[in-house]
């Protein structure tokens, strides 16, 4: 393996499970812990790990989120149970507009059945993924490219998505919590998520366990701007409570 490709996997690590192990990592890659220990130091001084004795810890960023690659493949059974849970939601023919996140994408990949959709979105792998779609019209924000996030932002994708009025907005965030509400990583993201939200009748959150208790650089919105949030695990009673206080519909696996 290169030395790349072993950094992304750990990489992958420390997103899934916040920490990582020198020892364990070694005999992973069949390594020396000396090999192991200058890799976790190059991320360090990428921003993304806090060196510790005998691994490294993720280091929390609210304004940088993961990498695309990191992110689509983080929690993935979560994603899946959240897709399974929003596809009966949409009919044939619907009008949705679907933003950059990797939980969304998955929730896209599983109307496929459906016929006569048209999707607008942001994001570069929707476009790239969905474009040959059977019967479905997709159309792209425009916009410039933010390549850390794989989304079109900026004050062209806003206004395209101002022309349109749609059934859904199919939406994720980096966290919720009761105090700040809905937040996310930037001012460019935001703005068009705000934009979504505003030309739709109803706003789906997509919102996996590790969302809740967390915040954001930048505030989306409050927990009422939404009308349903699907999860993959059952939130606290406390969290259950506050929904149901804003009125937000809770989805969630059984």
């Amino acid at each position: 393996m290169l030395v790349a490709e072993r950094r992304q996997v750990i990489l992958e690590r420390l997103h899934a499970a916040s920490r990582v192990v020198v020892a364990d990592l070694s005999a992973e890659f069949g390594v020396s812990e000396e090999t192991i220990r200058r890799d976790l130091e190059w991320l360090e001084k990428e921003g993304v790990a806090t060196r510790t004795y005998g691994g490294a810890v993720l280091k929390n960023n609210d304004r940088v989120p993961p990498p695309y690659a990191v992110r689509k493949n983080t929690n993935v059974e979560g994603k899946v149970a959240i897709a399974q849970l929003l596809a009966p939601m949409i009919r044939e023919g619907d009008a949705i507009m679907v933003d950059e996140s990797s939980t969304a994408a998955y929730a896209v990949r599983a109307l496929r059945h459906l016929r006569g959709i048209t999707l607008i979105t942001n994001s570069q792998e929707m476009l790239q993924e969905m474009g040959h779609q059977d019967s479905w019209q997709v159309i792209s924000t425009g916009g410039h490219l933010k390549s850390d996030v794989m989304a079109l932002v900026g004050p062209q994708a806003v206004r395209s998505i101002e022309t349109y009025h749609v059934r859904w907005a199919i939406l994720s965030c980096r966290g919720v919590n009761d105090r700040l509400g809905i937040a996310d990583s930037s001012e460019e993201i935001v703005q068009v998520k705000q934009a979504m939200m505003r030309s739709a009748d109803d706003t789906v959150l997509l919102c996996d366990h590790r969302k809740f208790d967390r915040t954001g650089f930048v505030s989306l919105g409050r927990l009422d701007d939404v009308d349903y949030l699907i999860t993959d695990q059952m939130p606290t009673p406390q969290w259950q409570q506050l929904l149901e206080q804003r009125k937000v519909q809770l989805i969630c696996k059984q």
